[in-house]
């Protein structure tokens, strides 16, 4: 079967993901008029008419909104599906109204009268599929939401045309009753499952137990909110991703059946057998089919279908056998317990286990997974494809129908980082691929909340059929819309971050923050960055320039406490080589001032500028864990579990700081005092002619570390003092300084 076909057999099959008859429409319909209200108010939302016409779509399936009227008229927003009539009421608000929708303050202004559109503008995307969220966003982002936060990400997924999205609330719950079902104690599920906030690597079969257990009262609170997930998901034509049986199987299983065959893999993450070392049922041990279709029916009997499921048994794990027959059967009863209990089941892959561990995974490896599903029932997710895409050394997945995602964020971390050009090139590029099995394009992020910049374009890609052709004329009219008015001082920071750290590419392009900031304290930490270090100090500049006209714009103060936190994250790193320095010139003096500066001026001073906006507060981090709870009790364990993962995220750093973030508390109490022990340590081995030793510090540190996660201290979920004024202050104090290079 030739690729194309392939391809187009997909997007067929899955007609039946969304409701073709009028009262599906209706109810598609229904859903974004209510969104127009939330988003817009019950007045302003008078002004737009909305449909919902299947009759739109193209001969295949593809989804078209079309716009007309406005000018005193009301505007006409009709689309082939809820999502596409929502993506274009969006399209409008931006394109003619100058507005925005994002995560850290959509700007709504609308003109009066409402813009005309000229002649009735339509557009169809170029494929059937865009996908939205990493496994990894469940427990790095999404863990500790409530409906209320889940409607907007909802609404916001809409706007932007997202129609394919991971729904894996409450599957813990269905695990348990299977388990229940097959003979274990709720003991033995307890001591299984893992924390909420490391649920995603207990999904992935990394881990188990930490962090556990799960109470009765967030099961039933997750299943409740999967139902209101699902319902408005499907409400807008959405295809929910709901999870399936990979293969991974709790211990106690041994216990009820001592001849099931499994194999144990080896740890991951720097974690013993005690949370890791999973064990995996044998491809023909009889339990597979039996185990993953029980699971399937119990799901499904709860929560319906729309018949694509996730499962990743290799997430960063090797497997026991190279042997293609081996990888083959092991897919192949993966897949085959899908189709047992749902005989439409499509598997959608994370693709990230063939760009993690290439060496493993060579041609025969990924083919004897590829082709063990029948072509067009794997759907891949080639998840970072803006900066290794697999579907180039793969020959598009060997025929198998896959999307072009974008990765970009690791761990939720804070820090301006993107790779615009080869975001805006890339899906064109795969589109354009000999014999391509492209069918979609989309964001896989493993934490949302920052860059959006970012975001903002790939959404938007996901409806061109080319690439932008300026993005600096592009980034400025993203300037214009972030914050409601056209300010030249705003639009030149945007092109000089455009053009620095939105403009990531070569060795030294890393998406996950390594500054020391949030490192463990070393003498090996490298700085070395893909830009100009300048540029951020002059955005830095022409961002406060312009603040007395866009104080009120909620997103512009997210983003002049932004720049000033990426501001001193690089006068940290710079204050951190000079320590190295004088450390190796056994200046005392010069380490002195120099670890003077960075940790008794520079992170109290950060932590003061996060502590003005509630969005940089790790108090407003941890009252969403809290507010989780039902009592006190569970209420502290929520919060230690947020509060390991932001930091040590095992017991003895397993993998320590991967989800940094810079959040007003964390750094104060954190990093700071990590920062201050060290600059002793280390001016303690000048003063007494002794070489500093990293085991002996690591050892210290982490009792700081510890006593940190352990603490119970209460932070603040309310923000003290004014960004504006503090941020001049702070400017004023360094930014002389980086120009006369007089650190």
């Amino acid at each position: 079967m030739e690729a194309a076909t392939v391809a187009a057999a997909l997007g067929f099959l899955l007609l039946a993901g969304v409701g073709g008859s009028s009262v599906d429409e209706a109810r598609e319909e229904t859903v974004v008029r209510a969104l127009v209200v939330r988003l817009l108010g019950p007045g302003p939302a008078a002004d737009f008419s909305v449909s919902v016409e299947r009759a739109l779509a193209t001969e295949s399936g593809l989804d078209t909104y079309r716009l007309s009227g406005g000018g005193g008229a009301r505007v006409q927003v009709r689309g082939s599906t809820g999502v596409a009539a929502a993506a274009g009421l969006h399209r409008y608000l931006r394109d003619f109204c100058g507005c925005q929708v994002v995560w850290s303050g959509s700007q709504l202004h609308l003109p009066q009268p409402l813009p005309v559109v000229p002649e009735e503008l339509a557009e169809t995307t170029p494929h059937r599929y865009r996908y939205y969220q990493n496994v990894c966003t469940q427990s790095y982002s999404f863990v500790w939401w409530d409906w209320a936060r889940w409607e907007k990400e909802i609404d916001w997924m809409a706007l932007n045309g997202i129609n394919l999205a991971l729904a894996w609330n409450g599957q813990e719950a269905i695990w348990q009753r299977v388990y229940l079902a097959l003979g274990l104690t709720e003991s033995e599920i307890n001591e299984y499952f893992t924390g909420p906030a490391f649920l995603a690597w207990g999904r992935m079969g990394n881990l188990h137990t930490w962090g556990g257990p799960l109470s009765r009262f967030w099961h039933l609170k997750q299943i409740y909110l999967q139902h209101r997930i699902l319902d408005r998901m499907r409400s807008f034509g959405m295809i929910p991703v709901l999870p399936a049986f990979a293969g991974h199987v709790p211990k106690a299983l041994t216990r009820v059946f001592p001849q099931m065959n499994v194999t144990r893999l080896s740890s991951w993450g720097h974690f013993n057998c005690s949370y890791s070392c999973p064990y995996l049922l044998a491809p023909e041990d009889p339990m597979f089919p039996l185990i993953g279709s029980l699971f399937l029916w119990e799901l499904s009997k709860e929560f319906g279908t729309n018949h694509i499921y996730g499962a990743d048994t290799f997430n960063e794990m090797q497997p026991p056998s190279s042997q293609p027959s081996y990888l083959a059967a092991i897919t192949t009863a993966v897949y085959e317990a899908m189709i047992a209990a749902d005989p439409d089941a499509v598997w959608l892959l994370q693709g990230w286990l063939f760009q993690h561990q290439p060496k493993f995974w060579g041609p025969d490896q990924v083919k004897a997974v590829l082709r063990a599903v029948p072509l067009g029932r794997l759907l891949v997710l080639d998840l970072f494809a803006e900066n290794q895409p697999v579907y180039s050394r793969t020959d598009s997945f060997y025929g198998q129908p896959f999307i072009w995602c974008m990765l970009h964020n690791f761990g939720g971390n804070h820090g301006l980082f993107g790779s615009l050009e080869a975001v805006n090139q890339g899906p064109q590029a795969a589109r354009l691929y000999p014999n391509s099995t492209m069918v979609g394009t989309g964001i896989a992020p493993e934490g949302i909340g920052q860059n959006e910049v970012v975001y903002t374009l790939m959404t938007e890609l996901g409806w061109r059929k080319d690439p932008v052709p300026d993005l600096v004329a592009w980034v400025t009219g993203f300037a214009d819309r972030r914050y409601g008015l056209s300010q030249e001082d705003a639009k030149e920071a945007w092109k000089l971050l455009l053009r620095s750290v939105y403009n990531c590419s070569g060795k030294a392009c890393v998406g996950h923050n390594r500054s020391p900031l949030v490192k463990r304290p070393s003498l090996k930490i490298n700085t070395t960055v893909w830009y100009n270090r300048s540029d951020v100090f002059e955005a830095w500049r022409l961002l406060l320039k312009a603040a007395p006209n866009l104080t009120t714009s909620l997103a512009f103060r997210y983003d002049l406490v932004d720049i000033t936190r990426q501001a001193i994250q690089e006068l940290v790193s710079l204050y951190y080589e000079e320590v190295k320095i004088s450390y190796r010139k056994k200046d005392l003096i010069l380490l002195l001032q120099a670890g003077g500066i960075l940790a008794y001026e520079l992170l109290p001073v950060l932590d003061e500028v996060l502590a003005t906006d509630k969005r940089f507060l790790l108090g407003s981090w941890l009252e969403q864990a809290r507010a989780m709870a039902v009592n006190e009790t569970e209420a502290q364990f929520y919060e230690q579990n947020s509060l390991y993962q932001l930091t040590l995220w095992g017991p003895e750093g397993n993998i320590l700081d991967y989800a940094n973030k810079q959040l007003a508390g964390l750094v104060e109490d954190y990093y700071a005092p990590r920062w201050r022990l060290f600059l002793e340590t280390l001016a303690g081995s000048l003063a007494q002619s002794v070489p500093f030793k990293q085991k002996e510090f690591d050892k210290n540190v982490f009792q700081l570390e510890k006593s940190f996660v352990l603490s119970k201290k209460r932070y603040s979920s309310q923000p003290q003092g004014d960004t504006v004024d503090l941020t001049k202050k702070v400017f004023l104090k360094y930014y002389p300084r980086v120009v006369n290079g007089s650190l």
